[in-house]
């Protein structure tokens, strides 16, 4: 099987470590290629990591996959399961609200500290992430989409970046993580239209002003229009956690402003052999990571959790 091709190392959250020479170059390599392909759909939530398997997958040997599984483990993206390995943390309706929940709760808090407490070096540099973030999200392209994720998180982080607490930047960066996995699901929704750009416009202008309630109810409102849209969905019979994670791009219709239009995904390149040799509607077709023959179906039971009528 030919080895899948390596990135260069993620700087995001684990700088100081990819900057080190020898197997932890390799070892963050490894995690932040997983965690790629985790958050993007490629490695489905339930699935089993097979390290036998993946090692020749993704290039490294045995002990750095492992290390880097662990880090995942740390991360709440994968689940271990004493002896029997490990499997990517599957996604259920009442985790999106948990987490949303806790999200809520810190990021309106340090918005409104940061808000406070900045000053003009602060407002400085959230003036250059909001014009960085601007320029890629009117329209957001899918070629440009790693991009603005990069430069999303980076403009989030920004407005709170006068509440200095690494612990609150730390904590929201693991959410923002989760947060992203469901949003790929939310933008492959049929009929999906949100106008970004406008939510972190509003955000940004409330901030600046120093309009702390103001810019909190935005915040909130622009937090929860993803779990909203995909417990909407739930509700009304579609079930995303089927469906191909991933989007297309556009305008709305008449109102000027750029906005993301998700679509339902279409075509060859959608569903996948599944672990017990069948075909699979709606998931990803990997060509990179085969299915493993003896591995039982998985249960998508958890889905319906947290209240939500399946």
């Amino acid at each position: 099987m030919a080895k899948r091709a390596l990135r260069s190392p993620d700087l995001g959250n684990h700088g100081g470590d990819a900057l080190m020479d020898g197997p932890r170059t390799l070892i963050e390599r490894a995690y932040s290629e997983l965690r790629d392909d985790i958050v993007e759909g490629r490695l489905l939530p339930g699935e089993r990591l097979r390290i036998e398997h993946l090692k020749h997958v993704y290039g490294v040997g045995a002990g750095t996959l492992r290390e880097a599984i662990t880090r995942l483990v740390s991360d709440a993206l994968v689940v271990a399961e004493g002896q029997r390995g490990f499997r990517v943390a599957p996604i259920a309706i009442d985790d999106l609200q948990d987490l949303t929940r806790l999200r809520l709760h810190i990021e309106i808090d340090a918005l409104r500290q940061s808000i406070r407490n900045g000053g003009d070096a602060w407002r400085a540099q959230l003036q250059r992430a909001f014009d960085e973030l601007s320029a890629f999200e009117q329209p957001i392209r899918p070629e440009h989409r790693r991009r603005w994720e990069l430069l999303n998180t980076r403009f989030h982080e920004a407005l709170i970046a006068a509440h200095a607490s690494p612990w609150t930047v730390n904590v929201l960066r693991i959410l923002a993580r989760h947060g992203e996995r469901y949003r790929r699901y939310a933008m492959g929704l049929p009929g999906s239209v949100r106008d970004v750009h406008e939510e972190h416009r509003q955000i940004f202008e409330a901030a600046m002003a120093g309009l702390e309630a103001r810019a909190a109810l935005a915040l909130e409102a622009h937090i929860r229009a993803t779990p909203d849209l995909l417990i909407r969905a739930y509700r009304d019979g579609v079930r995303w956690d089927q469906m191909r994670p991933g989007f297309q791009f556009g305008h709305r219709d008449g109102g000027g402003g750029h906005t993301e239009v998700a679509a339902a995904p279409t075509g060859p390149d959608v569903g996948a052999t599944s672990s017990d040799g069948h075909h699979r509607p709606g998931a990803v077709r990997r060509p990179d990571i085969r299915p493993i023959a003896d591995e039982p179906p998985l249960d998508r039971g958890s889905v319906t959790g947290g209240g939500v009528a399946p």
